[in-house]
């Protein structure tokens, strides 16, 4: 049986996940799904991932969500490039410090700002306050001067020399701003030249090709159908505004 992964392109998680298996030439069946439509609620997509997110795999009778995860599995069945999830055991651990650490930091804040620039004004129809899009961007500020302090330093990639799952993860996130049209690297020199870096080792083609939903997400938000996410509204405005 032929593996299948499950992805929306427009989320960052999917997007590294789609991202490693291509560029290590794991061979799947892509299934394109909308969260936004709310597919992952559905009965069928309940039977693959109960948590309802994206990503998630099927491989033969093998279910498995989360992002990470998931790409860890593939390491080992795929036996990807060590410098991916390296053997070395403190490269590692730096690899699972960045993992561990950008869940509540670079995640969160960097996926605010497509929420509170883009999605909940513009597809909701709702302004979002000064004062809490005045913290948003705070927020994000300080994480990626966290990234480039703390996680980057002086290095070429997180770990060093070689990309690895952590960059991987990483520039998705930070990616995410981009499409509700703030420059996260204008002004940040060092971040800049880390970006150019992991597109060049992932393939521009390919880094460009994952990040069409978001190149494309201010002309995207226009033609989205009010009926098909005014179930998400309620949720999300109580998520970010109550």
């Amino acid at each position: 049986m032929s593996l299948e992964i499950y992805l929306d392109l427009f989320s960052q998680p999917c997007r590294s996940v789609y991202i490693f298996a291509k560029k290590n030439d794991i061979q799947f069946d892509y299934k394109k799904i909308s969260l936004f439509e709310g597919y992952q609620y559905s009965e069928e997509y309940g039977k693959i991932n109960l948590l309802r997110k994206a990503p998630a795999i099927k491989d033969g009778d093998f279910y498995l969500a989360e992002s990470v995860a998931i790409m860890l599995y593939l390491t080992e069945k795929f036996h990807t490039p060590d410098h991916w999830y390296p053997a070395d055991l403190q490269k590692r651990a730096r690899v699972n410090e960045y993992l561990s650490w950008q869940h509540s930091t670079i995640r969160p804040h960097g996926s605010k700002m497509m929420w509170f620039k883009l999605l909940i004004p513009k597809a909701f129809g709702t302004e979002i306050p000064k004062e809490k899009m005045d913290n948003a961007v705070e927020d994000l500020n300080s994480s990626l001067n966290l990234f480039e302090e703390k996680f980057l330093q002086d290095r070429p990639f997180i770990v060093g020399d070689q990309i690895s799952l952590a960059d991987l993860v990483a520039i998705v996130e930070i990616m995410q701003p981009v499409g509700a049209g703030m420059d996260v690297f204008e002004n940040r020199p060092k971040l800049k030249a880390w970006k150019d870096r992991v597109r060049a080792e992932i393939g521009a083609e390919l880094f460009d090709e994952a990040h069409q939903a978001i190149f494309y997400a201010q002309e995207a938000v226009k033609t989205m159908d009010p009926e098909k996410i005014e179930h998400f509204k309620p949720k999300i405005l109580r998520y970010f505004l109550s």
